[in-house]
C-alpha cells in the first residue's frame, strides 16, 4: 500500500511593502516566503497582467529588471533606473492551489523642475509700469513655486495689499507701478519635498530718466582754498556725466580741477575737486546727466570769502535810484576809506545848502 504524504504548504511570512523611489532610482521589492519547498515564486505587473519573473528566470524583455533570492526564503524584485511608467502595482505570487499572492504599490516621485519656455526671461520695464513675473514648474508630487529677491531685500508687491514680504507663493508674482526699486534679480524656487529643489533668475531691468539731487547749492571759499562740489544722480540706463563752468564744459584735462565719480548700479556720485580756488574758478557750476530717455542737470554757485572791497562797495551801490557817476564812486570810496578832515566836512556842508 503507497502512503502520500503532504506537502509543506509555503505562506508568506509578512506584507509586502509599498515603495516610493525618486526617478532614476532603483526600487527593489521584497517578498519573505516560508517554507517554499518546490513551489515557485513570480513576479507580475498587476496593472498591465505582465509576468516579470518565475523562479529566477526573468520572463519580461526589459532589461531593467532583474531577480534575486537569499537561501530561496526571500525574494527580491530589483527595478533600475525607475520611470514614471513604473508608477504601479506589483504582485509577488506562489504558484500553490490556490493561487497565493500579495500585493504592494510603487510610487515614483519626480523632482521640481522649471519649464524655460513658460517662465519669464529677464524683463525690460519704463519706469511706473505694471510687470508680470511668471514661473512654470513641474513634477511629482506638483511642486510650489516661490518668489523671492536674491539679495533678501523685501519684496514691495501691491497684489498682497501693499504689505512687504520677504518670499511671495504662486506661479505668478504682480509687481504694480515698478520703480528702481524693484530694480535686481528675482528668484523663482520650485520644490514639492522630492530633493533637489530647483531655481531659476529672473533679472528686472526699470529703465528711467536722470534725476539729479544737490546738497549744496551754494558755496563760498576764499582764494588758494581747495573745494569739493558733489551731486548725486540716478539714472538707467547708464547715463553720460560732466560738468561745465559758467556753461564751459570742463575738460578732464583741465589742470585746475579733478573730475572723479562713484558708480553703485543706477546712482552715481559725482565730484568735482578744485584745486585752488581763484579768480577763474569763481562762478556758476552745473553738473549734468543724460541718457536715451532725458537729461537733468543742478547747478552750485561757488562765490568769494575773501571780502573784497570792491564787491561790498557795489552791491551797496546798487541800492541808490540813480546810477552815480565814476567822480561819485571815487568819492564814496575815498571817504569810507578814510575819515574826512573837518575843513572838508564844513565844505561839503556850504555846498550843500547852496
Amino acid at each position: 500500500m503507497k502512503i502520500e504524504y503532504a506537502r509543506e504548504v509555503p505562506r508568506f511570512e509578512n506584507s509586502l511593502s509599498n515603495l516610493t523611489v525618486s526617478l532614476g532610482r532603483e526600487a527593489v521589492f521584497t517578498c519573505v516566503v516560508n517554507d517554499l519547498g518546490s513551489y515557485r515564486v513570480a513576479w507580475l505587473r498587476v496593472d498591465t497582467q505582465t509576468i516579470l519573473t518565475i523562479a529566477t528566470h526573468v520572463i519580461t524583455k526589459n532589461h531593467r529588471i532583474a531577480v534575486n533570492h537569499s537561501d530561496r526564503r526571500v525574494w527580491f524584485l530589483h527595478i533600475h533606473d525607475v520611470r514614471q511608467s513604473d508608477r504601479g502595482w506589483y504582485m509577488c505570487q506562489l504558484n500553490t492551489d490556490p493561487m497565493k499572492s500579495q500585493t504592494a504599490y510603487l510610487d515614483v516621485v519626480v523632482p521640481p523642475d522649471i519649464l524655460d519656455y513658460p517662465t519669464s526671461s529677464d524683463q525690460v520695464a519704463r519706469e511706473g509700469a505694471n510687470v508680470i513675473l511668471r514661473c512654470a514648474a513641474h513634477g511629482v508630487p506638483t511642486p510650489i513655486v516661490v518668489w523671492r529677491r536674491e539679495a533678501g531685500d523685501l519684496l514691495p508687491t501691491a497684489n498682497f495689499s501693499d504689505t512687504h514680504n520677504s518670499s511671495v507663493s504662486g506661479a505668478v508674482l504682480h509687481l504694480v507701478k515698478v520703480s528702481r526699486l524693484h530694480m535686481g534679480a528675482y528668484l523663482c524656487i520650485a520644490s514639492n519635498g522630492v530633493p533637489p529643489s530647483v531655481s531659476k533668475r529672473v533679472m528686472l531691468v526699470v529703465h528711467f530718466p536722470p534725476i539729479m539731487t544737490i546738497q549744496n547749492q551754494l558755496v563760498g571759499a576764499k582764494e588758494g582754498e581747495t573745494v569739493h562740489l558733489d551731486c548725486h544722480s540716478e539714472a538707467f540706463p547708464r547715463s553720460i556725466n560732466y560738468w561745465t563752468i559758467n556753461d564751459q564744459i570742463i575738460s578732464q584735462t583741465d589742470k585746475r580741477f579733478e573730475v572723479t565719480s562713484v558708480e553703485r548700479g543706477y546712482e552715481v556720485d559725482m565730484r568735482l575737486k578744485i584745486k585752488k580756488v581763484g579768480r577763474s574758478t569763481f562762478g556758476t557750476y552745473s553738473c549734468i546727466s543724460k541718457n536715451s530717455l532725458g537729461d537733468t542737470d543742478g547747478t552750485i554757485k561757488l562765490y568769494s570769502l575773501s571780502g573784497k572791497y570792491d564787491e561790498m562797495q557795489y552791491n551797496e551801490v546798487g541800492d541808490f535810484d540813480e546810477t552815480p557817476d565814476v567822480s561819485e564812486l571815487e568819492a564814496l570810496k575815498r571817504s569810507t576809506a578814510k575819515p574826512l578832515s573837518p575843513m572838508l566836512t564844513l565844505i561839503l556842508v556850504v555846498i550843500a545848502l547852496l
